[in-house]
């Protein structure tokens, strides 16, 4: 929790900068392939938050890995690796891209499914989605079996959940709470 507020803190005031010298386009697509290079590398998670590891070597990988970004994203590295936060960069991408999409007037509706979606059942969900919010919306699809089937509106903060696991949850705490006498 407490690192999550750090790297909101962080994320606001990088946008800021960023909107400040009119790059927060560029500095949001640095984000992103910070965010896909986490996404796709899960190593670059654990050598960051291992405390065994120099913190010079940690700003070294980041620095490799991230040479062709913009100055605004250079200075948050930087910032990070100075206040020893550098654990906190991918949490930071993310509440950047966030904060960003909704300076652009944007939200990201997520649609958890126990499969992935046909192009038919996206559109429909993509239409309810519009009709819960008057920003514009895009669709995100992630895919979560363990919910065994229905699905999982988030638009914003709000929340519809229909998954089969939420269903059957209910209803054994109904049974749970109901006395049955013969």
């Amino acid at each position: 929790m407490k690192s999550s507020r750090a790297a909101i803190r962080y994320a606001k005031a990088v946008l800021s900068q960023a909107l400040e010298v009119q790059h927060a386009t560029e500095v949001a697509n640095d984000m992103r392939l910070i965010v896909t290079t986490f996404q796709n590398h899960p190593e670059l998670t654990a050598l960051l938050h291992n405390a065994v590891v120099p913190v010079a070597r940690k700003k070294a990988a980041v620095q490799q890995l991230f040479a062709q970004t913009s100055k605004t994203t250079q200075q948050l590295l930087d910032l990070l690796e100075r206040n020893k936060r550098i654990s906190l960069l991918e949490g930071v991408a993310q509440k950047y891209l966030a904060l960003y999409d909704k300076h652009q007037g944007k939200v990201i509706a997520t649609v958890t499914t126990a499969v992935p979606l046909d192009a038919a059942t996206e559109k429909k969900v993509l239409e309810k989605a519009k009709a819960l919010s008057a920003a514009e919306v895009t669709l995100e699809n992630r895919v979560d079996p363990s919910i065994i089937g229905g699905f999982i509106l988030r638009v914003g903060h709000l929340e519809y959940n229909a998954a089969i696991t939420q269903q059957l949850e209910q209803y054994k705490r109904t049974l749970t709470q109901t006395n049955y006498t013969a």
